[in-house]
């Protein structure tokens, strides 16, 4: 049995993270990685989404300002654009792996616990001072008759040839990013979505606000709806609904994710998990002495975000190694859905204090602005939420809702008041950075 100072299951951003960093000592370091090294993030989900997002984004904003300077709006070539997608990120998980291997010993298979501190891969048997569990999260696929016909996110950012009619099971980030981007594509788009609204993370006038702009594109939404079972007659698939029938070409099943700990055989240790994760203590380690668990795979709070499993990984090296003994402390975390419009959140959100005297709430219309109104964006709002004088909180529907944002996150992060960045920033004009001098008190 082989022993090394660290072992560690998967090689997704939080694992890929420390790594690296490990590759800067002496340590004896195992990667095992039994999907796609690298993970989901650059292969299957945020780097591929972003790089589609590109193109997508450049149709539909011509498509908004038609008759306003534009007259012929772009056109997306699905089987162009999945080309060069393809030719870009298939080399990654050879890549990413070339760069471990200079370093590190790797396997290639799945893990699994034969007892606390013993892994099995491959049939083979080692041991670590430590273990680190970063296995991720992996899509759920609805248990119900006819589920074979079911797509992921996996096969959706592979697929080749676009289908005429694609229905979306599910309202959460990766369902509302796809329908945007198939819809763009000139896909006919119907969401199935098992309850009242969309994204929750938001403040219902965003939720509201964005599924009217797709309605006004074509995408047709049913609500409340609990998908029963899928069949196959003559060449179209059938979704069963109790709200009726859906007719469709392909099936994007995206009703969330779940932890990657199937494999793992976590039943053979006393590791404690939940249907969140794997459950760890504010120094990221498991019940098991010596065994700890980042990234996507974790029970925790916070969002699970590629920024926040990075965190973790440069954390826990920095916790093993002796440059820390402080507890972990998430900073403030900014999220964005890259739909279009893109809505994205920090902090508070307005709906959580609206009826609390201790936070006021602005909202302030940005399609007056020259940059807003010169896209046609007419939908661009921008929520500003104070506690007394500090700024605790920001969202925002617009065509560049995350950039927006992004401006916010340093206010309210470093707890900057309206006076001390009046005196020490000034921003580009004309940009909505140049008014926040004016919606800070």
């Amino acid at each position: 049995m082989k022993e090394y100072n660290e072992i560690l299951i998967g090689s997704g951003p939080a694992a890929y993270k420390m790594s690296n960093l490990l590759a800067k000592t002496n340590h004896n370091v195992l990667v095992i990685e039994g999907f796609e090294f690298g993970g989901t993030c650059p292969n299957y989900g945020c780097e591929p989404k972003i790089f589609l997002e590109g193109a997508a984004r450049t149709v539909l904003q011509s498509q908004q300002l038609m008759g306003r300077g534009i007259s012929q709006p772009a056109k997306l070539d699905w089987q162009a654009l999945m080309k060069t997608k393809l030719s870009r990120f298939n080399p990654w998980p050879d890549e990413t792996r070339s760069i471990i291997e200079k370093s590190h010993d790797v396997e290639e298979g799945y893990a699994h616990f034969i007892g606390d501190k013993t892994v099995s891969v491959n049939g083979r048997q080692y041991q670590a001072d430590h273990i680190i569990i970063a296995t991720g999260q992996t899509p759920n696929i609805l248990d119900i008759p006819g589920k074979e016909y079911l797509h992921t996110n996996y096969d959706l950012l592979s697929l080749k040839t676009l289908p005429s009619r694609v229905a979306v099971i599910g309202a959460g980030f990766v369902g509302l990013e796809l329908a945007t981007l198939v819809a763009a594509a000139g896909a006919d788009v119907t969401m199935i979505i098992h309850s009242d609204r969309v994204l929750r993370e938001f403040t219902q006038a965003e939720d509201e606000m964005l599924v009217e702009a797709m309605k006004e594109r074509g995408i047709k939404f049913i609500f409340n709806a609990n998908t029963q079972k899928v069949s196959q007659l003559k060449g179209e698939l059938i979704i069963a609904t109790d709200q009726g029938e859906v007719r469709t070409d392909y099936i994007l099943n995206a009703t969330g994710r779940h932890p990657n700990i199937e494999k793992l055989a976590l039943d053979n240790t006393n590791i404690k998990y939940d249907h969140h994760g794997i459950k760890v203590d504010d120094h990221m380690m498991t019940s098991v002495d010596g065994v700890y668990a980042i990234g996507d795979v974790v029970s925790r709070q916070e969002p699970k975000l590629t920024p926040v499993a990075e965190f973790e990984g440069q954390y826990l090296f920095d916790y093993l190694t002796g440059e820390t003994t402080q507890p972990i402390t998430y900073p403030l975390i900014g999220q964005a859905a890259f739909t279009f419009p893109e809505v994205a959140r920090v902090g508070v959100n307005a709906d959580s204090v609206a009826d609390d005297s201790q936070y006021q709430i602005k909202r302030i219309p940005l399609k007056y602005g020259s940059l807003y109104a010169g896209q046609n964006d007419q939908v661009s709002t921008l929520t500003l939420v104070f506690k007394g004088r500090q700024l605790v909180g920001a969202s925002e529907i617009g065509d560049y809702a995350a950039d927006d944002i992004n401006n916010f996150i340093p206010i309210i992060g470093l707890q900057i008041d309206g006076n001390e960045y009046r005196q020490k920033i000034m921003a580009i004009y004309p940009t909505l950075g140049d008014k926040i001098a004016g919606l800070l008190p």
